[in-house]
């Protein structure tokens, strides 16, 4: 007891000795400084006044200009227009939203309406799913059939790795209901964690990732990737009865470290029971092979699982259906890119033909038409409407512009591919002028509708520098087959123009 309160006193004392110390020497500081300030100032009232004056300017911009680069630096970041907000998780109310416009804009939402009447059906059923993830062979399987030992898994015939994805059920000891996930080893189905596990890793309520050792660098990714989701995980270090102790705490401290302070994660130490080969030793000193059976050790899963479940059922609700919610909205995003893209295909079609068919009409058309002309600036515009960007009439100009530039670049070697390619048509023959030009057209407005469709999809607005680089990478790649399609579309439209009309035409 007396040395605890000499202890006190001690600190209490040493405490005391900095605080007089920080206070003698704020004191010191104010005195310098105001013994500097009033020196200064009056050696400069001894001076010319321009001089003080000149000073003072000086003072004040430096001042000024400290001030403002602080300022730059501490103000909160502005967005960049066109940069990507951060993603927000969409509430039930914004995704029935997007969905209704993009139904009426014609875009096959099947696919999302399926996932929220899963997740619908899923609330009814009230049970708990938990997903089993892992590389192949790590042992998902046979730790689902240790907790389960009545369940029958669907088992491969080579590699004994899972093919399908199983459902097991599972009442747990506290009367809920749960449902077991047998995913796919990621490395059967392709490199990292694909697109069918992740999707059920969206929708489960907790997420088990199954190893056998420390993690690779694949593995490392496809548990952060789950981590990610913000939703209870459990990492279970399987077949541990390889390992002696030292080694297996070693394994777990390295998991523990790679971890790091993950909130709602679990690590578990856990075998799903198998039989080993040993070798039995004889009273007579003879050895007998035998096979051992290992009984399964999953009680810490089953606790870990059983944990996760008493601490909120209402915060897991929420979280899975944000999970599902955020990817019913990536796959609404991913249906109307698809659309747009088919759009913007049909536009890019429909303004080639267009701008063919008065190439055909014109004596001697030029490239600067194409350019300037009013279907190149319409183009762009239904290409803009179509991805929802508001394209300013000085970046369409500058983007035919820059493009008006490539096109003369090009131009004597694209039309001689033409000649040629007009040339093979029988009964055409040494064909030039309106087809060829019909034709060249037809070329420069496919190759531009994708350009700027491609900036519009990848940026989210046009950009004319990185637009006009694409035309003509599109223009001269595929030169020969691309030449040999216009031309004889140029042909169809000649052939048309020389029908007429015609009954019911």
């Amino acid at each position: 007891m007396s040395r605890s309160l000499t202890t006190s006193r001690m600190i209490r004392m040493a405490l005391a000795i900095g605080a007089a110390l920080l206070l003698g020497l704020l004191l010191w500081a104010l005195l310098f400084v105001t013994d500097t300030a009033f020196s200064v100032l009056e050696r400069l009232n001894r001076g010319p006044g321009w001089f003080l004056y000149l000073y003072g300017a000086g003072f004040l911009a430096i001042l000024g200009a400290g001030g403002t680069m602080l300022w730059r630096l501490l103000r909160p970041r502005r967005r960049v227009p066109g940069e990507a907000k951060p993603e927000r998780p969409p509430s039930r109310e914004d995704l029935d939203a997007q969905l209704a416009r993009a139904q009426e804009a014609g875009v096959d939402v099947a696919a999302v309406k399926r996932e929220l009447a899963q997740l619908a059906k899923r609330k009814a059923a009230g049970r708990i799913h938990v997903g089993f993830f892992g590389e192949i062979s790590s042992g998902k399987s046979s730790l689902i059939q240790a907790l389960l030992p009545q369940a029958q898994l669907a088992v491969a015939a080579s590699g004994g790795t899972t093919r399908e994805v199983g459902e097991y059920c599972w009442r747990s000891v506290s009367g809920d209901e749960l449902v077991l996930t047998d995913m796919p080893g990621t490395n059967e189905v392709g490199a990292g964690l694909d697109d069918l596990s992740r999707s059920e890793a969206m929708r489960s309520h907790v997420v088990v990732y199954v190893c056998d050792g420390d993690l690779t660098r694949s593995q490392y990714e496809d548990l952060q990737s789950l981590l990610a989701l913000g939703k209870p995980c459990i990492v279970a270090l399987n077949k541990t009865d390889r390992y002696r102790q030292e080694e297996l705490d070693l394994i777990l401290g390295r998991l523990r470290e790679r971890l790091g302070k993950q909130a709602r994660v679990d690590l578990v130490a856990v075998q799903a029971g198998c039989k080993r080969d040993a070798v039995r030793i004889l009273p007579d000193g003879r050895e007998e092979p035998v096979v051992l059976d290992l009984a399964p050790r999953v009680d810490d899963l089953r606790e870990a699982l059983q944990r996760h479940l008493d601490e909120d059922l209402e915060l897991l609700e929420q979280l899975r259906d944000t999970s599902v919610f955020v990817l019913a909205a990536r796959t609404l995003d991913q249906a109307q890119r698809s659309h747009r893209n088919e759009r913007a295909t049909e536009i890019t079609r429909d303004y080639a033909r267009k701008a063919m068919i008065g190439a055909m009409a014109a004596v001697a058309p030029g490239s600067d038409l194409v350019i300037q002309g009013y279907l190149g600036v319409s183009m762009v515009k239904a290409l803009s409407k179509l991805y929802d960007t508001q394209v300013r009439q000085m970046d369409t100009d500058l983007l035919l512009e820059l493009v008006q530039k490539r096109v003369a670049r090009s131009t004597t070697i694209m039309l001689a591919v033409l000649g040629n390619a007009l040339k093979a048509f029988p009964g055409i023959g040494t064909v030039a002028g309106g087809l060829v030009h019909a034709a060249a057209y037809g070329m420069i407005f496919d190759s531009l509708g994708r350009a700027v469709a491609e900036s519009m999809d990848s940026r989210g607005a046009l950009r004319p520098a990185q637009a006009a680089q694409v035309f003509e990478e599109r223009l001269k790649e595929g030169l020969q087959t691309s030449a040999w399609r216009f031309a004889r579309m140029a042909l169809d439209l000649k052939k048309d123009a020389k029908q007429g009309p015609g009954p019911g035409r």
